[in-house]
């Protein structure tokens, strides 16, 4: 607030003069930055609409809380969802600028339509909306839909810590070693979009609120000839439902790799890796070397 002179007997400890309202501390007076309105200056078209992107913003907040308390780092005392509409308040307000219009019209608007014009927005600027600002981890924007996993990349040294986020509220952590460990969330979804205040509290934190369950996906199987002499065809297979995503060039797989779809064929030697992924559940990583040889023309070896 700014700061004015409020000099003469009888000054007030707060008050309104000529509409705008004002408070005394430690002799100081300060003043509101804008006046008071009146009640018909809400009313307005204007002021119509920003309420209704507001109200539209807390139907996508709302929409997407539990992955928005994953994986985004609130900032001093404040929750995720205020952290992640800070970061991000003014790409919202023209994503939904045409649609608050509808809105204000009378015309109904769903989630879906929300969604959709957020969507729009981030495929045509495609780092303007922030969806993952985790403490330590690779920031990440929208790109178009929201994704129903979200990956977040760490450095561990010349490593690669991973930690896979999924809509249901369950969280998967990939250590350089391969070795995954999977959180399933059941995080509170009582808190008021926006407005910081939450129900059962702002537990969940980083992990979804989740109680550690083995909630687990096996790994694929990673089939081929190796050593071989001039090509080896190799296939992946996994759990049933799941979908297979895999590297050619050693780095950890994610579900931002490449989608496994059929058989692979390699020319050179070559270090295949793979994971599974089940309702946003990601299985260890399997891993295995084919070998370009002469000779023996070798036969099926395990994995390594």
């Amino acid at each position: 607030m700014a700061q004015v002179k409020q000099i003469g007997p009888g000054r007030k400890t707060s008050g309104t003069i000529d509409g705008i309202t004002y408070v005394t501390r430690n002799g100081k007076t300060y003043v509101r930055s804008t006046p008071t309105m009146p009640v018909s200056a809400y009313r307005t078209p204007a002021a119509r609409k920003r309420q209704a992107i507001f109200t539209l913003i807390q139907m996508h907040l709302k929409f997407h809380l539990r992955t928005i308390r994953q994986t985004v780092t609130p900032k001093g005392n404040g929750t995720p969802t205020n952290r992640y509409y800070s970061l991000n308040a003014k790409a919202l307000n023209r994503a939904l600028d045409a649609l608050a219009e509808r809105f204000v019209a009378g015309d109904d608007v769903s989630i879906t339509d929300v969604e959709a014009a957020i969507a729009a927005y981030a495929a045509e600027h495609p780092t303007s909306i922030r969806i993952a600002s985790l403490s330590g981890y690779q920031e990440v924007y929208l790109t178009g839909e929201w994704p129903a996993t979200i990956t977040l990349n760490a450095n561990a040294g010349d490593s690669t810590v991973i930690i896979i986020v999924a809509e249901n509220g369950s969280t998967t952590t990939i250590e350089p070693n391969g070795t995954a460990t999977v959180v399933s969330g059941t995080g509170n979804e009582n808190q008021t979009p926006n407005g910081g205040s939450s129900t059962g509290g702002n537990t969940g934190g980083n992990t979804g609120g989740g109680t550690e369950t083995p909630v687990t996906v096996a790994a694929p199987t990673i089939t081929g000839t190796t050593p071989f002499e001039e090509t080896t065809e190799v296939t992946i297979s996994g759990p049933a439902g799941a979908s297979i995503y895999y590297t050619l060039d050693g780095s950890t797989p994610t579900a931002s790799s490449t989608q496994y779809s059929e058989a692979l064929t390699l020319s050179d030697t070559t270090t295949v890796k793979a994971i599974a992924i089940k309702d946003g559940v990601s299985s260890s990583v399997a891993s295995k070397t084919f070998t370009k040889g002469t000779g023996n023309g070798g036969g099926l070896q395990g994995e390594d």
